[in-house]
């Protein structure tokens, strides 16, 4: 018996049937070129991140070891018995300040240098100690750059005909100041207790007033300190509450005044060779966990 003619409705399914076998057989292609191209994509990118990274790890390793090498051969320089001529040693004092001065804390050096200028009989004795105080000067000004951009400052003229006669003098008292930072308010104050006009320096009380912020008492740190040319803000300033810092800089001291500013800033912009307290990390880690909730 002859097979029954197929009507036009099992002819237009069998013509579907094979164009939704060849389309499915073509997006499974397509999904497939497309997945093996994102791949390998990906594995191009990752391939050249870390390619990257042991670029940037090779680099910093081979930095480490020049600015180490550099340490060492420029601080035996200060260490040998037969110390070279002060010509020498502001040099050697300039790489170490312009190469070091946010790790490491060079006060002691400019000291000994500038103690060493002092006693010199040298013809070239005043040249050589502006270029010391240039230097300082310099590295106090690309400190605080860095740290007036985090934080809050003041400035302030001392006229150094006021200053205290005697060690037991009474105080000269600055203009205070209230400043804000990550919304702590503090006021602070400066007191002038004693001037050195041969090494250049001033000896200062500094007052810091914190208001309680669960009552309405005061927390006040009471500190003084010697400040000159060679007092660095991110390795010469006082810890203060909530991981942050403040620190005083003199900028200028001729012509009948000093210039000094103050810097309150937080403690992430401290030196190199300043590290925060556990128990300070560990109180901010829960106060923002619990901001968060």
């Amino acid at each position: 018996m002859a097979d029954k003619p197929r009507d036009g409705w099992e002819k237009a399914a069998m013509i579907l049937q094979s164009i939704g076998g060849f389309a499915t057989a073509s997006v499974v292609a397509l999904l497939g070129i497309a997945g093996s191209h994102l791949l390998e994509k990906r594995q191009t990118i990752d391939t050249n991140v870390r390619l990257y990274t042991e670029l940037m790890s090779k680099r910093e390793e081979s930095e480490s070891a020049l600015r180490k090498d550099m340490f060492t051969s420029i601080i035996d320089t200060f260490l040998k018995p037969q110390a070279p001529s002060l010509d020498v040693r502001i040099l050697n004092l300039e790489l170490l300040a312009y190469n070091f001065h946010e790790s490491l804390n060079l006060k002691p050096l400019f000291f000994n240098v500038d103690r060493q200028i002092r006693q010199t009989t040298d013809a070239r004795k005043s040249e050589y100690r502006e270029r010391l105080n240039r230097v300082a000067r310099e590295i106090t000004r690309k400190q605080m750059v860095i740290l007036e951009g985090a934080g809050m400052k003041y400035d302030s003229k001392f006229k150094l005909a006021n200053a205290p006669t005697s060690k037991k003098g009474l105080p000269v008292e600055l203009e205070e100041a209230e400043l804000s930072l990550e919304g702590i308010m503090r006021e602070f104050r400066m007191y002038v207790m004693e001037v050195n006009p041969e090494t250049q320096e001033l000896r200062l009380r500094l007052e810091v007033i914190t208001p309680e912020q669960s009552s309405s008492s005061f927390v006040i740190n009471d500190v003084e300190f010697w400040v000159g040319f060679y007092d660095f803000p991110m390795i010469d300033h006082t810890r203060l509450s909530h991981d942050q810092r403040v620190a005083v800089t003199l900028s200028n001291f001729q012509e009948g005044y000093a210039n000094i500013t103050l810097v309150y800033f937080p403690g992430s912009y401290a030196g190199l060779k300043e590290k925060p307290y556990y128990q300070e990390l560990v109180k901010e880690l829960v106060k923002k966990a619990g901001d968060s909730r």
